[in-house]
């Protein structure tokens, strides 16, 4: 057994989401969103390395000594499945090994806004999910992907980097791609799903020019696509989109996206409450005519304002977002005003509740 396993045992006792594994220190612990120093000596270089290279196949060690940097996924039975990324750093080799529960939750279950099973409810366009590293992303699609396993009957294809979520067959057919395991890259595996027969596509990060360009013409061509970026509002992930493009491409680009995208999930993971864990506040941009009228005319700033008014359609701006899980009592309202007020760059926001109407919530009662 390799001896990381006790660790990754511990891990998941803590409730933690990321085990830290450090030449030159101790390990350190993510629990509900706080780097926890465990209780160790600090751990060498050589003995670091040990541990690492104990879960890796000759390949995979080929791999990083070549690149100095590698993703994998790790199974470990009654635990979960990890998420590995391991790298070079000045006192050595190091990891970091992210959990992947077993179980995948519903919707309701992550506290999700119910609206978001009206944009899997297409049989195509581009469904982005954004927000930074470690947002909940994954768990997110994760769901999405299982409630269309449990409701549709259709072919979904995965590509990822590496697999997180293991999704078994239930009324759909699911093949599950892992870069350097099953496929060159993202971009090769996007290309060959196209004649794959999918009616379904996740791709687990869009980096690049060349697969942001196959997944829209994927989502054009009859399916639906989901897909992944790193921005921190809806709006941001359209200007992202574009300007990924020559300036030469971009009006054609803003044309195609204005009738392929179908939403943008933007969100971030807030401290719960009962300091329980994290809770996701979320924004959702749905492609009403509106929105791709100002996507195609080069007037995304507008969009917000559509946004405001758009709660019948589906719409949620993070405002509307935090202010509805104040009002469930998941999170306290010091932590949605400082979540809002980092957004807004520490601006003072409308409406703003004063000191005295925070004391007589009643979601803090």
């Amino acid at each position: 057994m390799p001896r990381i396993d006790e660790l990754l045992r511990q891990m998941k006792e803590q409730g933690a989401s990321d085990l830290h594994l450090t030449s030159g220190s101790a390990p350190y612990m993510r629990v509900h969103g706080d780097m926890v120093k465990q209780n160790y000596k600090t751990v060498s270089a050589e003995t670091c390395q040990g541990l690492i290279f104990e879960i890796l196949t000759d390949k995979q060690k080929d791999l990083f000594n070549e690149n100095w940097d590698l993703d994998l996924s790790y199974p470990l039975g009654g635990v979960g499945r990890f998420r590995v990324n391991v790298f070079m750093q000045r006192h050595g080799v190091s990891a970091v090994l992210r959990l992947i529960p077993e179980e995948i939750k519903t919707i309701r279950e992550l506290d999700l806004p119910e609206q978001l099973a009206s944009l899997i409810d297409a049989s195509e366009g581009l469904v982005l999910v954004t927000g930074p590293t470690g947002s909940g992303k994954s768990t997110t699609l994760a769901s999405l992907i299982h409630t269309i396993n449990k409701e549709q009957h259709a072919h979904i294809i995965t590509i990822e980097d590496p697999i997180e979520f293991v999704h078994e067959n239930q009324n759909c057919l699911i093949s599950q791609r892992e870069i350097a395991s099953h496929t060159k890259s993202f971009s090769a595996a996007l290309r060959a799903a196209l004649r794959e027969d999918p009616d379904i596509i996740l791709v687990g990060e869009m980096r690049d020019l060349e697969t942001i360009s196959l997944a829209i013409t994927a989502a054009e061509t009859g399916h639906l696509v989901f897909g992944t970026l790193h921005t921190n509002s809806a709006i941001k992930t359209i200007d992202r989109v574009i300007d990924v493009f020559p300036e030469g491409q971009q009006t054609q680009i803003r044309v195609m996206l204005s009738e392929s995208l179908r939403g943008v999930v933007a969100q971030a993971l807030l401290p719960r409450r009962d300091h329980q864990g994290r809770v996701p506040a979320v924004e959702i941009l749905v492609n009403l005519p509106a929105v791709g009228n100002l996507i195609r005319e080069g007037k995304t700033h507008q969009i917000a304002n559509v946004m405001q008014t758009g709660r019948a359609h589906g719409m949620m701006t993070f405002e509307n977002g935090v202010q509805e899980l104040i009002r469930k009592g998941l999170i306290s309202q010091e932590d949605g005003l400082s979540f809002l007020r980092r957004r807004s760059g520490g601006k003072q926001l409308p409406n703003s509740p004063t000191p005295a109407t925070r004391l007589t919530s009643p979601a803090i009662n």
